[in-house]
């Protein structure tokens, strides 16, 4: 993507390219036929009369390929070496980004496009500028890889699936699917940036916050864990179309939940969500939130909730440490609806006036009561996996608080 605001396709529209783009997605595979898209300019001099048609196309999917061109914004044209000699970067470097970017190896097929050329240009510029290290290069098209291989998992198998269900008679799916795309693509991809944008803004602004250098990279963040119980059972008991119902559920309830009351999601993992928050007691009224709002919920089974407050390492969209595996461990010996915190979560709560140090400490009709939003209650303490001896708190609400 660009920096100029519209995102790459504004910056390449002029020349018929399709801007960042890294198409050699599961489609472009050996033995793929030739695209059948917008005709393709001109090689770069030396490109095609060096290397004639090797790699050339056998055959495909026409439409297939019809649809592949109209997203890329460009036909097949080069071999990987083609390609990465026209961006005037080495194959093993070129290699490197197409497999961190989630691309199957595709020896030496004519798969790739405009689009691919520019992609590695780019990346490459960023390191031969000093802007990124090429350790860094590498793991930026990891992470957009990963992050946008699930959108687009997630955009063919939801949405297109369901526009495309009710068929035109005699018409395939593939048929209907292109001019959807093709009217789709452009308003999604103009979406899809303005959404990074405002998340790289979100992200940037708790940069700028942090105290020093150091809490960048480790933080002290509450870390919560959501895990449904009984899903196994659950797995054997429900039709598959059931079950994924219920998961897109949970998944959606727990992610508005976490956004409205200031948490980042961090992942979901089907039964699980992870989530975090820079204060305890924003974690902590996530969790009771997600409690209270399934347990109202007849078609969701019981929930368990765990969290850990302390230094979580932070790195490409997740969070890693001691304080994760401490709210997760949390999560597994908590009770059925109900919220288990560990000790420097109960002592912030504590800290910041969201709770009392000790319930004894607050009488029945005591005015100061009013001003807690929580209930605290000290478990047994007992041996963690991996972690100790941890004394776990019961989290609660404060009667007539909500």
């Amino acid at each position: 993507m660009t920096a100029d605001g519209g995102g790459t396709s504004r910056a390449v529209r002029a020349t018929g390219e399709d801007g960042a783009g890294a198409g050699a997605g599961d489609g472009a595979v050996a033995g793929d036929g030739a695209g059948a898209g917008p005709r393709a300019e001109a090689a770069p001099d030396g490109v095609e009369e060096e290397y004639g048609d090797e790699g050339a196309d056998e055959g495909g999917d026409p439409i297939a390929l019809q649809l592949e061109s109209l997203i890329l914004g460009a036909e097949r044209r080069y071999t990987p070496f083609q390609a990465a000699r026209a961006a005037g970067v080495s194959m093993d470097l070129a290699s490197r980004f197409w497999r961190a970017m989630g691309f199957a190896d595709i020896g030496q097929a004519k798969a790739l496009t405009e689009a691919d050329v520019l992609a590695l240009r780019r990346l490459a510029g960023l390191v031969e500028a000093g802007l990124l290290s090429e350790p860094m290069a590498v793991q930026v098209a990891r992470s957009t890889g990963q992050t946008t291989a699930r959108l687009a998992d997630w955009q063919i198998d939801s949405f297109l699936e369901g526009l495309t269900e009710p068929q035109e008679p005699g018409m395939t799916r593939t048929e209907i699917t292109y001019p959807l795309v093709e009217l789709l693509l452009p308003e999604l991809e103009e979406f899809l940036i303005y959404v990074w944008r405002r998340q790289l803004a979100a992200a940037t602004g708790r940069v700028v916050q942090a105290q020093d250098d150091a809490e960048m990279v480790d933080r002290r963040l509450a870390v919560g864990f959501a895990d449904l119980v009984g899903f196994t059972r659950l797995t054997r008991r429900l039709e598959e179309e059931e079950l994924g119902e219920l998961v897109e559920a949970f998944e959606t309830t727990a992610a508005d939940l976490v956004a409205a009351h200031g948490g980042r999601l961090i992942k979901t993992l089907g039964d699980e969500v992870l989530y975090s928050a820079d204060d305890a007691g924003t974690a902590a009224e996530i969790g009771l939130r997600l409690i209270e709002t399934m347990t109202h919920d007849e078609t969701m089974p019981e929930l368990r909730v765990g969290i850990a407050f302390g230094t979580v390492t932070t790195r490409m969209g997740d969070v890693f440490g001691t304080t994760v595996n401490l709210a997760s461990r949390l999560t597994s010996i908590a009770p059925k609806d109900a919220v288990l915190v560990d000790q420097a979560l109960a002592e912030e709560l504590t800290r910041s006036g969201d709770a009392p140090k000790s319930e004894a400490d607050v009488g029945e009709g005591d005015e100061a009561a009013a001003g807690y939003r929580f209930a605290l209650q000290p478990m047994w303490q007992r041996p963690v996996r991996g972690l100790g001896m941890v004394e776990p708190w019961l989290l609660s609400r404060r009667g007539g608080q909500s």
